[in-house]
């Protein structure tokens, strides 16, 4: 019979994948307590980082309806599950990533898609809906004058 804390918890973080519009997976060894708070409030309201297990974090993905990260459910795992536009906590991340070597970026799901460490720094890369609608409208502007 199965560990009915550990059902709780495949259960939840299987409702965070399934809540949220995207997620990234971390790897965060060394990082302190601290450094942790600091990068929940970097992340934004909209956005809930938290620490996993691995295997359960598999089992919840699954029943969610994601395929398995491959290779990237090792180690210390916290996920950043996103819910809103996920461009500002990518660039979060990365940023804190950058001033953090401890904070290992590995992967990520989007609109149904997987994505590489690679493909989320090109989502950070990204300039945020509210940037790119301004300069649509900025451009229309132009040329109706």
């Amino acid at each position: 019979m199965a560990n009915p804390e550990k059902v709780d918890a495949v259960a939840e973080i299987a409702d965070m994948f399934r809540t949220s519009d995207a997620a990234v997976i971390t790897e965060y060894r060394g990082l302190s307590v601290g450094e942790l708070k600091e990068l929940r409030r970097a992340l934004g309201s909209e956005t809930t980082y938290a620490v996993v297990k691995n295997t359960l974090t598999e089992i919840a993905a699954r029943e969610a309806g994601i395929d398995v990260f491959d290779g990237t459910l090792s180690g210390p795992t916290a996920i950043a599950f996103i819910k809103g536009e996920p461009v500002m906590p990518a660039k979060a991340l990365r940023d804190f990533a950058k001033t953090h070597e401890n904070l290992v970026v590995k992967s990520g799901y989007f609109e149904g898609k997987l994505l590489s460490q690679e493909d989320v720094q090109k989502l950070a890369d990204l300039e945020s809906r509210e940037v790119l609608l301004a300069k649509a409208a900025g451009a229309m502007k132009a040329s109706m004058s």
